[in-house]
């Protein structure tokens, strides 16, 4: 929006409201003037040369003759023009005048209010239909209204868009969520009812199916509450300071088995020691999910290079594997809910579709980013970034 295409409220009714009142009295005296001038105009025509003569005379000085002159004024002008009374032609001429200004008023008062009355009417119709579930709807943009309506339209139509967002979303999410919790469930159901049936003997092992349908189960409601709280803003970090390259190095050496099992290759390098005062065991999970989502798309053969740098107020940390990466379309939705790269991978494989929503919650409650990128040389590049102005006033705190 181009704010210097409007004017401001303030500026936008004052100055109609002080046009309007400058305006009509101008017009006023204008149309007064023009009475006297050509009603003087007229007479001085009529009058005789001498006569006419002998009155400008007067005119430039009446105490020459003052009886000469008022007796030329009420011979020509007649003694209702020098009459001091309400009903005198002069008080006549304004009446006139104030009551043929006064629908000139009202129309051009109505007519400069009618850009506000129809912004307003706009958001109103618009905000009636969003309360009916319309959540997308928009508010058109009057030309003429002032700059502040124009701005509250615009926010409007943002906030209406975002709303229409986030129910497309929510309404997806509740079907991913149904089914994420279904499948493991109707799994244990179908798993018990066959033990009751007789159709299973309850070994350890067929307990065991069941246990492991459950603790899916168990870290899927774990990972939605995680996400509420974050959504809510009440995601409570327990704050201390630690080492952001020991840190990754631990966790890698936890998913060295799987790394290995993979056959993919993880290195660590950049800047240390790097101070961070934060939440160890939450970013111990983004970096975990990032790490378990580069080893389980990535191809056999293949490496998982984790480059930690310092840049003036920021950590930054960059996970690039060379694995298949990602579709370029996919890379705007990737950190949402329930989303995966490819909608064929079984969850064994694709997981519960939740990691990278929580690695970017997690980042967000620290005040950081990551985002994701595809290198020229292939494969996915995940960056997460931290604000390392944190630390120092953790330091500062302790």
């Amino acid at each position: 929006m181009n704010n210097s295409t409007y004017q401001s409220l303030w500026r936008w009714i004052c100055g109609r409201i002080l046009a309007l009142a400058i305006g009509t009295v101008i017009l006023i005296a204008l149309c007064m003037w023009l009475r006297f001038a050509i009603q003087n105009y007229w007479i001085l025509h009529k009058m005789p040369a001498a006569l006419r003569d002998e009155f400008l005379v007067l005119m430039e000085d009446p105490q020459i003759n003052p009886a000469r002159f008022h007796d030329i004024v009420d011979s020509w002008w007649g003694l209702s023009y020098s009459t001091p009374t309400i009903a005198s032609a002069d008080w006549l001429m304004v009446g006139v005048l104030v009551l043929v200004m006064i629908p000139f008023i009202v129309f051009m008062g109505l007519k400069y209010a009618r850009p506000l009355s129809i912004q307003f009417s706009r958001l109103r119709d618009a905000a009636e239909e969003v309360t009916q579930g319309e959540f997308g709807r928009q508010a058109e943009l009057v030309k003429d209204a002032p700059a502040e309506m124009i701005r509250f339209a615009s926010d409007f139509n943002v906030m209406t868009r975002q709303l229409a967002r986030y129910d497309r979303e929510l309404r997806a999410s509740h079907v991913a969520m149904a089914h994420e919790i279904r499948s493991p469930l109707t799994a244990a159901i179908g798993r018990l009812q066959g033990m009751l049936d007789g159709v299973f003997d309850p070994t350890p092992q067929q307990l065991g199916m069941v246990m492991k349908q459950l603790q899916h189960l168990s870290r899927l409601t774990d990972e939605l509450h995680l996400l509420s709280l974050a959504d809510a803003g009440q995601l409570t970090l327990n704050r201390q300071v630690f080492s952001l390259d020991e840190l990754l190095r631990e966790q890698a050496a936890w998913l060295k088995p799987q790394a290995d099992e993979a056959g993919i290759g993880v290195s660590i390098d950049g800047a240390q020691p790097c101070p961070y005062h934060g939440d160890a065991f939450r970013l111990g999970q983004v970096f975990t999910i990032l790490m378990e989502n580069a080893l389980r798309y990535g191809q056999r053969g293949g490496y998982l290079s984790i480059h930690l740098s310092r840049q003036q107020q920021d950590y930054r940390i960059d996970f690039c594997d060379n694995g298949p990466g990602v579709d370029a379309d996919f890379l705007p939705v990737m950190f949402d809910r329930f989303t995966r790269a490819e909608t064929s991978r079984a969850r064994h494989s694709g997981g519960s579709g939740l990691g990278l929503s929580i690695a970017r919650a997690i980042c967000l409650a620290h005040g950081g980013s990551i985002s994701a990128s595809l290198p020229a040389a292939g494969g996915l590049q995940i960056s997460v970034i931290l604000p390392a102005a944190s630390t120092q006033e953790g330091k500062s705190a302790s």
